[in-house]
Order: C-alpha cells, then sequence, then structure tokens
C-alpha cells in the first residue's frame, strides 16, 4: 500500500532537485537539506559570506515549487509592520472603516534576506508566524496560507551593526545549513551559466498542495523504538551535566539542543528514508540530518568560542559515541 506513495515522493522530490540544478551549480548537500526541511514542513536558516547564491538558490526554489514567493530585506529601520501588515484606513459606501493590508509575510515561500540586520522588535515579529503560521495584528489573528516557509539567510563575517538572532528563535529554524565556497570546476561552470545571452531558469516541478501531501507522508513513516531511544540519548548527550556527555561537550558546551532538536532530527530522518526509497529510518538517516538539525542549537560556552571550537565537530563525535553506548 505504501510502494506506490514513496515512489512517486521520490520521483516528485527528484524532479525539484533536477529544477534547481539548472539554475544552481553544486551545492547538492545545501539542496538537500533545504528540501528535506520544506519536506518536513520547517524553517531552514543558510549562512554563507556574500556571493555564494544564498538567495538565487531561495528564488530557484520557489520557482521549482510553483509557491507565492516574497522577498524581505532586512535592515536595521525595518518595523514589525513592514513585514506583517498593518491597518489602513478605507472609504467604504460613504464610511470610513480599517482595513488590513497584508504585509508581504502573507506568502507560502519567505525569504528573509540578512535577517541578522534587523532589529530584535522586528526579528521577533516572524516568532508567531514561524510557530503558529499566523500573525495577529491589532487583537486580530489571520492565518497564514499553508505550505509556509520561512527561509532566512545571513552572513557571518560583518557582524557589525547587526543583531544576533536569540537563542530562543534560532532554536525555531529546522535546520541550519552552512553554505560552502564552489570549487574549480563549479565556478567555472557558474561562469559559463552567468555570463552568456540565455539564463537558465526552473520551471514547477511541484505545486503546494503536493508539498502539503508529501509532508503528510513523511510523518507516517515508522522509525523503530531503537533508532527513536538513540535519537532521545543523542539530545541527552549534546548536554554537559549528562552522563553520556563526550570529553567536548563538558568542555566546550554551555548548554545543550531542546527537544526541537529532536524532533528535527526524527522528521528530518524520516525525509531522508523516503528521499531514499524506504519507508523506514535508518541510522544512517539520523546521521544525515544530525549536523544541520544541532548546530544552531549547541551553545558554546567562552572556552570553546576562544579556541575556534566547532560544533560541527562535536556533534560528529556524539553521533559515534552514543551509537556505540
Amino acid at each position: 500500500m505504501t510502494e506506490l506513495p514513496v515512489e512517486q515522493f521520490r520521483r516528485m522530490a527528484s524532479r525539484i532537485e533536477s529544477e534547481v540544478g539548472k539554475v544552481i551549480v553544486g551545492q547538492a548537500d545545501v539542496v538537500r537539506h533545504v528540501l528535506v526541511s520544506i519536506l518536513a514542513g520547517g524553517h531552514v536558516l543558510l549562512e554563507g559570506v556574500p556571493g555564494l547564491g544564498k538567495t538565487m538558490l531561495i528564488r530557484t526554489l520557489a520557482q521549482a515549487l510553483d509557491l507565492k514567493f516574497s522577498r524581505i530585506q532586512f535592515t536595521p529601520d525595518l518595523m514589525p509592520a513592514d513585514i506583517l501588515g498593518t491597518e489602513i484606513l478605507a472609504d467604504q459606501d460613504g464610511r470610513r472603516e480599517f482595513r488590513f493590508r497584508p504585509g508581504p509575510l502573507f506568502a507560502n515561500l519567505i525569504l528573509a534576506d540578512e535577517i541578522n540586520r534587523a532589529t530584535p522588535k522586528t526579528q521577533s515579529a516572524l516568532l508567531e508566524a514561524m510557530q503558529e503560521h499566523s500573525v495577529t495584528v491589532a487583537e486580530r489573528t489571520y492565518s497564514l496560507e499553508e505550505p509556509f516557509f520561512v527561509l532566512a539567510t545571513q552572513n557571518p563575517l560583518e557582524m557589525e551593526g547587526t543583531y544576533p538572532l536569540p537563542e530562543a528563535q534560532l532554536d525555531r529554524f529546522f535546520f541550519k545549513v552552512n553554505v560552502p565556497l564552489p570549487d574549480v570546476n563549479e565556478l567555472v561552470e557558474i561562469f559559463d551559466r552567468t555570463t552568456g545571452r540565455e539564463t537558465p531558469a526552473a520551471a514547477p516541478a511541484a505545486a503546494g498542495a503536493d508539498i502539503v501531501q508529501m509532508r503528510e507522508l513523511a510523518r507516517t513513516v515508522p522509525i523503530a523504538s531503537h533508532v527513536r531511544e538513540y535519537i532521545a540519548s543523542l539530545i541527552l548527550a549534546t548536554h554537559p551535566e549528562s552522563a553520556n556527555a563526550s570529553p567536548l561537550v563538558r568542555k566546550y558546551v554551555r548548554y545543550g539542543s531542546s527537544p526541537r532538536g529532536g524532533q528535527a532530527l526524527v522528521l528530518g530522518a524520516k525525509v531522508t528514508a523516503l528521499l531514499a526509497g524506504r519507508y523506514n529510518v535508518a541510522f544512517e538517516d539520523v546521521h544525515a540530518v544530525a549536523p544541520a538539525a544541532l548546530r544552531h542549537r549547541l551553545i558554546l560556552n567562552f572556552d570553546g568560542l576562544a579556541e575556534g571550537i566547532r560544533t560541527d565537530d562535536v556533534i560528529a563525535g556524539l553521533t559515534e559515541q552514543v551509537k556505540s553506548n
């Protein structure tokens, strides 16, 4: 009964990645993690230096998914009403009344460009939308159309004049994906695609209703008890006071992952299993999504920051230690 839906899921996801690949050169892991997050119903934080195609990737995904797309350029003077919407005074049959004018947040796929450049007041305006998929303005709550995703970008280099996201808001992101530099061959291909007469574009490969169905199928994937226990043990081991914490965690981590990290591991592993054509979750599915699900949920202490410890190294050591235990 599940074979046909699983195969349809895999074919549709493959078409989406193929269409994105017409525009985006390389970055297969980045595209895969963003797609996994979308199919799991989560939001993504993309981090990388300028010019690596973060914005282009999100625009291309919006084309391939045939979703209503909205870009919000975050700046220090951006106000919550600029993204949520506001009430305006309008004439109606000779009477003047307030009407709600929706902001750019009322779309399916939101690009929050350089999210760390807006003030905390504006950043916090996204919290309700990301968690509840609704917006409250003037004591009225408006539901956002499904599917709804926030794909945010931030630049790790220019931190002067920025407002780093607080831990509570970072935790709302399903994945944090690091965007690496391309290699020589990928750079040559980028030059060829972007400096010629024709610019490649992605064609629609799935609609919003398809994404909702794929997300529902992903939640039905069974996960064995020993894999669930492994994920729970992994989350607890990220806390330095835990008995299973690794030496790196005890020495360099101030606070570990919240239960949301475990939820991201479970859902991300389910989607990864479906993408591999399987209707069950294996350990390798968990390992494939662990860095993206946990790297922004581990808070390093002063020693870890001073010594330049990478959370990815801490996570790699944890996965092996917990599995061996």
